[in-house]
């Protein structure tokens, strides 16, 4: 992997120093700001190629919204009660006194964008799907920075609840898709406006036997947001959830008929699936069916795409009353796992021959260099991945950088080369040469050993 501070040893050593010590010559990425560098990057693409294909295969269409959004929309669809509301949101005003906000999560603004432009009057179900950061201020932690990145679906305007296990497919076809195994899906129903008030009242009373012994966090939560404490990773408040009621007991008869389908949908598909009573999600807009994929690689926070169903969220932002299930996975955490699970099984490194050229031009005095950068533009021309020195080095020294970027080929140009118009091209794994006056002889044999 490129390593961040520009190479090893005494200069990287350096480098790092300075900026230790506040040194203004090196500027560093803010706080939970992580930069990509190229290999990194493949396994990026590798991961984005998959959920592209799998969401285009289930009829998801890719929609972008933009990166921020008035502060009005997040406090009212995820809840000014939540935790992201209250301390992670990236707020601050514009040049003409509106409050924006770095979006937090996407759900919202594709529900927006629905409503803004009213697809629901020109054809009412619609299917979405994004990729994309968001931002958090959250303190940074593996898998978890203040700039990350979520991949997710949304489908619009359907009640339907195979359409919540749709989308966990969805899911698990991706990771699937990218070789993930050991992943967990876990479901529950939260019930709706109908039956939470009165879990609600149950929760914060049966809770309230234990609040001495919560944390701090969850006594706030406990008058604020009480389905939060459910949330809550502190090891002492998960042992004391396992003592309270769960949803699916004091969920309506409706809710219950929705998640009795979905379980059923389940077996009929033979998803691998795990009832968790106590599974909530920490955003307000939820109902019914919400889920999460976990991965024992990522540690007590081991969640890496969760979801649900959402069918209050566009008319709690002025629409009308519509249907709703999405999920967002974190790519940051999918990769940790994915990078883990590779590990141990042992499998290869990341394929990173994209990033060496086909062909490294090798120019022989000052004066081919002009003539090597036409051919090299020529090649180009005819798809070939070619690249030149640009630093006017010795022969010796361009051949060494030709190895060093693994080059498959060279071609070495020199004043004989030139006065005869001949092209010598060298496979630099076998030794074999060949000679061409014809710029297109030349790609079909670089071409033909891809």
């Amino acid at each position: 992997m490129y390593k961040p501070l520009g190479g090893k040893g005494k200069k990287a050593k350096k480098i790092k120093g300075n900026m230790e010590k506040g040194n203004d010559k090196y500027v560093q990425a803010p706080l939970g700001m992580k930069d990509l560098f190229p290999e990194e990057r493949l396994l990026w693409v590798e991961m984005e190629n998959a959920a592209r294909e799998e969401f285009e295969i289930a009829g998801y269409h890719e929609i972008r919204t933009p990166v921020f959004e008035d502060t009005r929309l997040f406090v009212r669809s995820i809840g000014e009660a939540t935790d992201i509301v209250e301390k992670e949101m990236y707020t601050f005003g514009d040049s003409a006194g509106t409050s924006i906000t770095l979006r937090p999560e996407n759900t919202a603004s594709v529900m927006r964008a629905y409503l803004q432009y009213e697809l629901y009057k020109t054809k009412k179900f619609q299917k979405f799907y994004y990729i994309g950061p968001m931002f958090r201020k959250e303190r940074p932690q593996a898998g978890r920075l203040r700039q990350f990145h979520q991949m997710g679906v949304e489908a619009i305007g359907s009640y339907d609840p195979l359409l919540d296990v749709e989308t966990i497919k969805v899911a698990t076809r991706v990771y699937d898709r990218l070789g993930l195994d050991g992943y967990v899906v876990k479901i529950n129903t939260i019930g709706c406006e109908k039956c939470r008030p009165g879990y609600r009242d149950i929760l914060k009373k049966e809770l309230s036997n234990y609040k001495d012994e919560l944390c701090e966090l969850c006594k706030a939560r406990l008058e604020r947001n009480v389905f939060r404490v459910l949330d809550c990773k502190n090891k002492k408040c998960k042992e004391i959830r396992k003592n309270v009621s769960n949803t699916e007991d004091h969920t309506c008869k409706d809710c219950l008929e929705h998640f009795k389908i979905v379980k059923g949908a389940f077996e009929d598909i033979g998803l691998d699936y795990t009832v968790d009573p106590h599974l909530v999600r920490g955003l307000d807009y939820y109902t019914k069916t919400v889920y999460e994929i976990t991965h024992s690689a990522m540690g007590a926070r081991d969640t890496i795409c969760a979801g649900g169903r959402y069918d209050n969220l566009i008319s709690d932002i002025g629409g009308p009353p519509t249907g709703a299930v999405g999920f967002a996975a974190g790519m940051e955490a999918s990769m940790i796992a994915l990078l883990k699970v590779r590990e141990k099984n042992k499998e290869s490194k990341l394929d990173t021959s994209s990033l060496a050229p086909d062909i490294f031009i090798v120019s022989i005095g000052i004066e081919s260099r002009n003539y090597c950068f036409k051919l090299l533009n020529q090649l180009r021309q005819g798809g070939i991945r070619v690249d030149m020195d640009y630093e006017c080095r010795p022969t010796k020294a361009q051949m060494k950088i030709a190895n060093k970027l693994n080059s498959r080929f060279t071609i070495i140009m020199g004043s004989e080369e030139r006065e005869k118009g001949v092209i010598k091209l060298k496979n630099m794994q076998t030794g074999d040469e060949n000679f061409s006056e014809d710029t297109d002889k030349i790609i079909e044999i670089v071409k033909g050993n891809r």
